[in-house]
């Protein structure tokens, strides 16, 4: 018989509820992706694609060619710079040299608030010819079918909105696979069993936002002044009783040559986002990180048998979890860097716990205040700035 202090009665039961999470998320990725995704290839509604950019990030000749050379019939596609002199123009213009009929580009658009990313969308959006629209991040790789793949489910009148998840398969460094476990084993699997919480997707990811301009209209339109823009349009989309779609489609999405601060600033970036729209669900997430818990009570407890096993068990169930998930997004490279996945693990732990407290993120080269469910505010100098809301006004694209 042993008695167990305080201390590791909550490391048992959070690890004990960790393994529950890891099983959930494993049967829940697998159930999801086992369900035939048929793609309607008749239909093929003319789309308006739109890309905002800030800077020039790696691969971005190959990105961007990607997305002109798509398996689909009718679609234009809209760049937008705020910068007259970010260096992103110049392959752009390259890209307009060798497609002029499909491609082009809206540079020095002034912010109408302090998302500068849904500010430029939202001029794209005045220049746009068509109903359908996607939204898409500038540093994503996409195949031949993605368009005709992620415009397939709005043939549904009820379908208001299409997301995808992103991930790097192939990453050439520790930094870009540490960064893809994260997409990959730790987003999928939790929104996926937030899809089940919550009864349907009432959410969206910013890297591939698929939908219709009167949708768009009906949820309010884009909003200037608020991180995790793409959540909340999902919510609102949601609450204008449309269904919103996760698409079986995985963006190719590689951090390049990342360094690893990037990397957590980024990510802190994103768990205060979720704590800042989500709320009080945000600490629900202490029970996914069991890898973790049960080594510090096997260091608490003195290495006793029963430390052992449990330790054993969860990172067995862990990377059961993680095999599952390669094997549905169909991602085997992953596989040879699965030797640092304890320091995923302890380092995804690390920026949980960092984002559960603050207001500032820093964003593409911008520190910003958050307040309420998701308001931002620009800083200077540690002090806040307000940023002008402006009106649209098709003479100011360039």
């Amino acid at each position: 018989m042993f008695l167990l202090t305080f201390a590791e009665i909550i490391l048992l039961l959070l690890t004990l509820a960790s393994i529950v999470f890891y099983l959930l998320g494993a049967l829940a990725t697998y159930h999801f992706f086992r369900i035939l995704d048929v793609t309607k290839t008749d239909f093929t509604p003319p789309l308006s694609l739109m890309i905002p950019v800030c800077g020039l990030d790696a691969g971005a000749w190959e990105n961007w060619m990607s997305f002109v050379e798509q398996d689909y019939p009718n679609y234009e596609i809209l760049f937008g710079v705020r910068d007259v002199d970010d260096p992103a123009i110049e392959v752009i213009k390259q890209l307009i040299e060798k497609f002029p009929e499909k491609v082009r580009l809206y540079k020095g658009l002034a912010p109408l608030g302090a998302n500068h990313k849904d500010s430029i969308l939202n001029y794209l959006l005045a220049q746009a010819k068509h109903e359908y629209l996607v939204f898409a991040d500038s540093d994503i790789q996409v195949t031949s079918d993605y368009l005709q793949t992620i415009i397939s489910p709005l043939c549904d009148p009820k379908v208001g909105l299409v997301t995808c998840a992103f991930m790097g398969r192939n990453p050439q460094s520790l930094e870009a696979a540490i960064a893809s476990f994260g997409r990959c084993f730790d987003f999928i699997p939790s929104a996926l069993i937030a899809k089940v919480i919550d009864g349907a997707v009432r959410f969206a990811v910013g890297a591939t936002l698929v939908t219709r301009a009167s949708v768009l209209a009906d949820a309010g339109g884009l909003q200037f002044n608020r991180i995790g823009s793409d959540y909340n349009l999902g919510k609102r989309i949601a609450e204008a009783g449309y269904q919103i779609k996760l698409s079986h489609y995985i963006l190719e999405s590689d951090t390049g040559d990342e360094t690893l601060w990037e990397m957590i600033t980024r990510e802190v970036r994103w768990a205060r986002t979720i704590r800042f729209n989500r709320g009080r669900q945000y600490y629900g997430m202490v029970i996914c990180f069991g890898t973790v818990y049960c080594l510090l009570l096997l260091l608490m407890s003195g290495g006793v048998q029963w430390a052992i096993a449990l330790t054993l068990l969860t990172w067995l169930i862990r990377y059961f979890q993680v095999i599952i998930i390669l094997i549905c997004v169909k991602a085997p490279k992953l596989t040879s860097w699965l030797w640092s996945l304890p320091l995923r693990d302890f380092l995804s732990l690390g920026i949980w716990l960092w984002g559960a407290f603050g207001q500032q993120v820093f964003w593409r080269g911008r520190y910003l205040k958050i307040e309420g469910d998701g308001i931002i505010q620009e800083q200077a100098d540690g002090y806040t700035k307000d940023v002008k809301i402006n009106s649209v006004n098709k003479a100011q694209i360039k």
